[in-house]
């Protein structure tokens, strides 16, 4: 085989590998729908559906029957939320993943600036396991509040909010309902988010004089796995809330209330895991009780966002439209729901 021959064959096979990707999720580790993630997502709801029913009264049956509702498993938003995803698969890792400004540059970056600040490292004592989790664990943090400052600004400047407004735009949740975000927004969300880890990272790499690993399970941060456990439940209609500890770590109900198009909910538990960063800034909402909630963008424009072209092409048009100050069609009532947090 020539060389020609064989970049072809390179070239094929991670152009098929690419396509494939979004019909293998569940085998795959670093995806949310892996499948001892969607296992236990499954069991956890089944058992929420047990103790909401001895509180309740409500029959188990019924609970499954709502559980796993046609109306709600093909509801045309979760319909265009299928077509979404495996579109939105393909096109973001070829696309997007290029540009985004990924955290192994910040962390050189912060690296070589402290070194020549401080001169050699200060630490000189062997690298114990305490060091590792200690790591572990900030990381973690820098990756949670910088996902919580990049969803934040996508509600605070009305330019991203048309971004962002595709995710909401769901009136329905499901676990792919997690995978509903443009290309915008996701370059948003990974690029923060590797900046604060970068100068983590950095740090540690000042620190220790070589990069010192994460605590992972089945290649994954520790936190992250034990994370992803439930993190299906965010995006679905399970109502499982963490009482007191919601002022700690979003729930999935708190997720849901997240979406929820009643106006006291807009812009509350921005959140990836810990709540304390809602707390901090005012925007933390913690159920007292179970809530009715319904889903979708609260003006009615949820019904534009119909198809996959759409989901792509309606958050540009209506994005630069802000910034021309004039209202494209059908987001004059839209002001509402970019809003300061509820009193």
């Amino acid at each position: 085989m020539t060389m020609d021959e064989t970049g072809l064959a390179v070239l094929i096979g991670t152009a098929a590998g690419t396509v494939a990707k979004p019909f293998l999720a569940f085998i795959q580790q670093e995806s949310f729908l892996y499948w001892p993630y969607l296992a236990t997502a499954l069991v956890v709801a089944l058992l929420a559906g047990l103790w909401a029913g001895r509180q309740s009264g409500k029959p188990f049956g019924e609970y499954l029957k709502d559980l796993f509702s046609p109306s709600i498993w093909w509801h045309r938003s979760a319909r265009v939320d299928y077509r979404f995803y495996v579109v939105n698969g393909i096109v973001f890792p070829l696309i997007f993943t290029p540009m985004i400004v990924t955290g192994f540059y910040v962390a050189q970056g912060t690296q070589w600036a402290l070194s020549s600040l401080f001169g050699a490292s200060p630490v000189s004592a062997e690298l114990g396991l305490w060091a590792l989790v200690i790591y572990s664990v900030v990381f973690f943090v820098a990756y949670d509040l910088g996902r919580w400052v990049g969803h934040s600004v996508q509600h605070q400047i009305p330019f991203l909010w048309e971004f962002h407004k595709v995710h909401h735009s769901a009136e329905v949740l499901t676990p792919i309902t997690s995978f509903r975000a443009h290309p915008v927004d996701l370059l948003i969300m990974a690029t923060v988010a590797g900046q604060f880890t970068g100068l983590v990272s950095g740090g540690a790499l000042f620190l220790f004089e070589r990069d010192i690993g994460l605590l992972t399970v089945l290649n994954l941060h520790f936190l992250v796995f034990f994370y992803n456990l439930v993190s299906n439940l965010r995006h679905s209609h399970v109502w499982l809330s963490y009482g007191r500890l919601g002022y700690i770590f979003i729930s999935p109900a708190q997720h849901q209330i997240h979406h929820s198009d009643n106006p006291k909910h807009f812009g509350m538990n921005r959140g990836f895991g810990l709540a304390v960063w809602d707390w901090m800034f005012g925007t933390l909402y913690v159920p007292r009780q179970r809530e009715e909630l319904s889903f979708g963008t609260a003006d009615g424009t949820e019904k534009d966002y119909c198809g996959v072209w759409q989901l792509y092409w309606l958050p540009v048009r209506r994005a630069f439209a802000t910034l021309a100050r004039r209202p494209a069609p059908g987001t004059e009532r839209e002001a509402a729901r970019v809003t300061t947090p509820a009193e």
